[in-house]
């Protein structure tokens, strides 16, 4: 057995490492993560295309049912005819329904192999919010516009992502939910009156797609913000973390 002088030698030669690199997304959720990227923005770019197509009062306000207002004052429709001609989206229904139906049934099945991995990996446990998570969520938020020195203390997400995460997998849900009341509204007519009907359906599937575009605009700007460290993390699965925080996979075993 080595003496202390000799330990204290060892330590000075070898000193304690200050860095460790963490196994912070598992294989499943990579390729769940990655699928679901480009499947997402097909469906809501074959979506708008639908909803071009499918308007009431044509001659007063070409393509653009939905407005942001309040009472009679509107704002502005949607969409601009500039969005529109940016996006190509004219006369092109025909694709933008051949697109959606067919990738409706990937990002339904990539959705529930998702929440069922979650469910039995007890992966969930770090993505569920928490009781603190919207105090936390609040410190993140000021820490990003530099209101606050540095973030909360988390484990694999903050209280932010945990909330916005959470409600992604909500929105995912009423969006396959809305989607079908619309696809089949006779079929699934007790759904869709249970929605309040085929046009609160639309609305609300609607409304739901562009709360997944302010995700996605919101996801790209923090993904950019956290660094290549985090970026790193979704594509090899693995982080280089403070060898002082919380060891993820110690927790992971906890589980068990």
């Amino acid at each position: 057995m080595p003496n202390d002088h000799e330990l204290d030698e060892v330590r000075e030669v070898f000193p304690q490492a200050t860095l460790r690199l963490e196994r912070k997304h598992p294989l499943a959720i990579r390729w769940m993560h990655w699928i679901n990227f480009p499947v997402l923005f097909i469906m809501i770019l074959s979506g708008i295309r639908i909803y071009w197509n499918t308007t009431d009062n044509a001659h007063l306000y070409p393509h653009a049912v939905y407005r942001i207002g309040i009472g009679s004052f509107t704002l502005m429709r949607i969409f601009p005819a500039s969005v529109w001609k940016a996006l190509d989206i004219p006369w092109h229904v025909t694709q933008g329904l051949g697109d959606h139906f067919f990738f409706m049934w990937i990002f339904a099945i990539n959705g529930i192999a998702y929440v069922l991995f979650l469910a039995l990996s007890g992966e969930w446990r770090f993505l569920v919010p928490r009781r603190e998570s919207l105090k936390d969520a609040v410190q993140v938020i000021l820490a990003f516009f530099h209101l606050r020195r540095k973030l909360p203390t988390q484990k694999k997400y903050n209280g932010a992502q945990r909330i916005a995460y959470t409600a992604v997998i909500a929105m995912g849900a009423g969006s396959l939910v809305t989607g079908l009341a619309i696809f089949k509204p006779t079929q699934a007519h007790y759904l869709t009156t249970l929605l309040g009907g085929y046009e609160w359906a639309r609305w609300e599937h609607f409304w739901l797609t562009m709360g997944f575009c302010a995700f996605f605009l919101v996801h790209v700007i923090q993904v950019v913000n956290a660094g290549w460290n985090n970026f790193r993390g979704m594509v090899s699965g693995f982080e280089i973390r403070p060898a002082s925080e919380p060891s993820l996979d110690a927790e992971r075993k906890n589980w068990r």
